[in-house]
């Protein structure tokens, strides 16, 4: 394709595919002016919160934005890596991206180029699309890395990755990954990780509590299919177990605001399975690719200390899949079946 270019145009780079893997975001920091920044980005999303700019920026910038930061950042200071002074979701996701692009060299040589973005926060979506068309890439494949979908988490990504491409000349061509929720070998990795984890304790636990993200009911209602592939996503994983109804449940987590979530909260559930006799309780994530602050502080500080003083006495957190193994070779597979037309293995 260059031998033909004139001397005087600007060069061209031999043609490639890029993937471009997304997650949520961390702030840069744990300061004040770090976490307000990511936590105003984010709240002001309007896929997050969709109430009416006018009624919730005054209340977002003038009262939650003038606390929230100080709470946000003791709790990200209490999971902080800080040899490499970043949150952990940030040193998983390099270190899945690493795996991955392993995996894709493995599979098709050099002619895929594997990165990582941030929908809040650092690295940006607009700079890592930049950087993918700027290496060669007339094709890029772009990937939230959320098993289920909902609005607020893959939709918002896809946005701002449409929002990106906009300020480019040459628009590469594009497809986006559909949710992986019921993907067999997602699933088969998830319940590696639990065999892992009961056969590391004495006794079994009485349950295994399924942790997901929550959303206002109301998105459920307005058609967001979340709910139902979380659902879903239990019932698959249930099966591959070989375990009863009864020793599995579905619950949802970090509940924001004034109104109805999705339910049974997490919080409050497991303290009604301590009392209900549930001594010994497993608790999983399977809506996060990667430990953050809503596993790594809220589940295995608040809902663990929750379970505990309503009589609780054996807390199991089971880490997220993070950059083990049969997860990256489960999210290879994926992207391995969305590049069919456009590369095939070497």
């Amino acid at each position: 394709m260059t031998d033909h270019l004139p001397a005087d145009h600007p060069p061209v780079q031999p043609e490639k595919i890029g993937v471009l893997l997304a997650n949520l975001g961390t702030p840069d920091d744990t300061d004040y002016w770090s976490m307000r920044r990511y936590l105003s980005e984010f709240l002001s999303d309007q896929r997050v919160i969709d109430y009416p700019k006018w009624k919730w920026q005054p209340l977002l910038q003038l009262i939650i934005l003038s606390k929230r930061p100080f709470s946000s950042g003791a709790a990200y200071r209490s999971i902080w890596n800080e040899e490499k002074n970043e949150s952990p979701m940030m040193t998983i996701t390099r270190d899945q991206t690493a795996g991955i692009a392993a995996e894709m060299t493995a599979r098709f040589g050099d002619r895929v180029v594997v990165d990582f973005c941030m929908r809040y926060g650092n690295p940006s979506t607009k700079s890592k699309v930049r950087s993918l068309i700027e290496q060669g890439c007339r094709r890029i494949l772009f990937f939230p890395l959320y098993p289920q979908y909902a609005g607020a988490t893959s939709a918002t990504a896809n946005d701002q990755f449409f929002r990106a491409l906009m300020d480019e000349k040459w628009q590469p061509t594009v497809r986006i990954v559909p949710p992986y929720f019921e993907e067999p070998t997602y699933v088969d990795a998830l319940a590696q990780s639990v065999e892992r984890a009961y056969g590391a304790l004495e006794q079994k636990p009485d349950m295994l509590v399924c942790s997901y993200h929550g959303l206002p009911q109301r998105y459920l209602m307005e058609g967001d299919p979340y709910h139902c592939q979380c659902q879903k996503t239990t019932r698959l994983l249930k099966e591959r177990l070989g375990i009863s109804d009864e020793a599995i449940t579905t619950t949802f987590q970090s509940q924001f605001g004034p109104e109805e979530w999705l339910r049974p909260y997490t919080v409050e559930h497991v303290a009604e399975l301590a009392r209900a006799g549930k001594k010994r309780i497993a608790v999983i994530a399977p809506a996060f690719s990667a430990d953050c602050i809503e596993t790594l502080e809220e589940i295995n500080e608040e809902i663990r200390e929750s379970f505990e003083e309503a009589g609780g006495e054996s807390f199991t957190y089971i880490p997220c899949l993070n950059d083990d193994a049969a997860h990256v070779s489960a999210l290879s597979d994926v992207i391995e079946t969305n590049l069919k037309g456009w590369i095939e293995p070497a």
